[in-house]
């Protein structure tokens, strides 16, 4: 997938409804709003990640002549569609919260207003981007909280869903808080820090284990050596003999373990390295893990300074996805709502409120659009609040805003502070007891009351 083939990465249906909207004379301004309607099991809150590459997919959105051509031969449009599909460019605005932000459920993460059509055509990719980044985003902040410090690098590329969730699924991980990365490319087009280790291949690959750590030394001295191959502590033992061999040469920073009991496994090590006078090594771990494994791994006092974490964090093995959802909620001004058991939404446009007081984030508040920070503080009640908007301009008439130019430092070094200002209950692994409180203002309420109303009268059968 590249800018020209990315605006096919859709549904079938946003193209025919886009033939309709055109057919039907329907151009209108919409709104729509990009948002998770509830939280999976086990999660208290969420970080906002795949703005970037959703701002950049608006930015280049062209139907290219290869393209047109290719639906032409499909036999299912309409040359009139096909001409303006052609010409079409996004014109729209976007507002949106900034990548990094903790967010919860039944908050816009992103909204678009545009012609009709073209919100429309949005749809698939940006809830393909924003709806990955932000689940493994979330998910990597639960490992770093559970390492308590400790090194946390990136492992699963291999076993990521396919090389874009790959290559994204990386850059959220990183904004999720993980140090580093073992996917190359990720490094090269994000700058994030690589790190990588050796493989049991290289051991098989020579008569015997002392032989292949003596030869993966010379060529790289400043390493991290595999110790499990075959005998664990034999292996720490071999370490411990090539440091005697190389005296003043040996610079190994670390072995890492990759099996077995880990934590038992780590002590025993640790005193190995330790009576052969090699304090300063340290111990990695890897293999399967998540952040219950890191979580136990830390609090059973394991002298495990990093951890190599793969498959289970980039796939989010225990939650692979959110209800995440892109809903219509506004046509030329006028508000729209679903009434679908367990899909309904709120009508209109909206503002996101965060409430703090000294420094620790309280609650947040979904008002309509208009009402400002001091309505929030007054709405909520209770001394000493403030209030800030989440939701910003980023772009405006399909071009990018300043506020829409992400830096992913920022993104990450956002996400870090946000979960910070949290209540210690809401960074727990476990569900949180009471949950983050998210409130509807009661103008947005009494509007959604309303418009409810309205359109059961109006649907009513007969």
């Amino acid at each position: 997938m590249d800018d020209a083939t990315a605006p096919l990465l859709t549904d079938f249906y946003q193209l025919t409804m886009a033939q309709a909207y055109l057919a039907a004379g329907l151009d209108v301004r919409a709104t729509f709003e990009l948002f998770v309607r509830s939280l999976p099991p086990g999660r208290n809150v969420l970080l906002a990640c795949g703005l970037d590459d959703a701002l950049r997919f608006l930015e280049r959105m062209r139907y290219d002549a290869a393209a047109v051509e290719w639906l032409r031969s499909l036999g299912r449009f309409s040359e009139a569609f096909l001409e303006a599909l052609g010409g079409l460019r996004f014109t729209g605005d976007v507002r949106a919260v900034a990548e990094g932000t903790p967010v919860f459920a039944g908050e816009p993460i992103l909204e678009v207003t545009a012609p009709i059509a073209e919100a429309q055509l949005a749809e698939t990719f940006l809830l393909n981007q924003v709806h990955l980044q932000t689940l493994l985003a979330s998910k990597a902040a639960r490992v770093v909280a559970a390492a308590r410090g400790r090194t946390v690098v990136d492992f699963g590329l291999r076993r990521a869903h396919g090389t874009d969730a790959g290559l994204r699924g990386s850059r959220a991980l990183y904004v999720g808080g993980v140090d580093a990365t073992s996917n190359v490319l990720a490094g090269r087009v994000y700058g994030i820090p690589l790190a990588g280790t050796m493989a049991h291949s290289w051991v098989l690959a020579h008569d015997d284990e002392a032989a292949a750590f003596r030869a993966f030394t010379a060529e790289f001295p400043d390493t991290v050596l595999l110790v499990d191959t075959f005998d664990t502590l034999a292996g720490v033992r071999r370490v411990a003999a090539l440091a005697r061999e190389l005296g003043g040469d040996f610079r190994v920073r670390a072995i890492r373990l990759d099996s077995g009991d880990l934590a038992a496994l780590a002590r025993d090590a640790r005193a190995i390295l330790d009576a052969a006078g090699l304090e300063r090594v340290e111990i990695f771990a890897s293999g399967g893990l998540d952040e219950l494994d890191v979580r136990d791994l830390v609090d059973a006092g394991a002298p495990i300074t990093g951890f190599g974490v793969g498959t289970r964090m980039n796939v989010s093995a225990d939650r692979p996805w959110l209800d995440a959802a892109y809903k219509l909620v506004e046509v030329a001004g006028r508000p729209r709502m679903k009434l679908s058991a367990g899909k309904g939404n709120l009508p209109g446009r909206k503002q996101v409120f965060r409430l703090s007081r000294d420094g620790e984030d309280v609650g947040d508040l979904v008002a309509r659009r208009g009402e400002t920070a001091a309505d929030a503080v007054r709405i909520w009640s209770g001394a000493g609040l403030e209030a800030r908007p989440l939701l910003q301009p980023v772009m405006a008439g399909g071009e990018r805003l300043p506020a829409g130019h992400v830096a992913l430092a920022e993104a990450r070094d956002r996400a870090r502070e946000g979960l910070a200002r949290l209540p210690s209950r809401i960074l727990a692994l476990e569900r949180a007891e009471p949950p983050y409180p998210v409130e509807i203002g009661p103008e947005l309420a009494k509007a959604a009351a309303a418009l409810r109303l309205e359109l059961l009268e109006r649907e009513r059968p007969g």
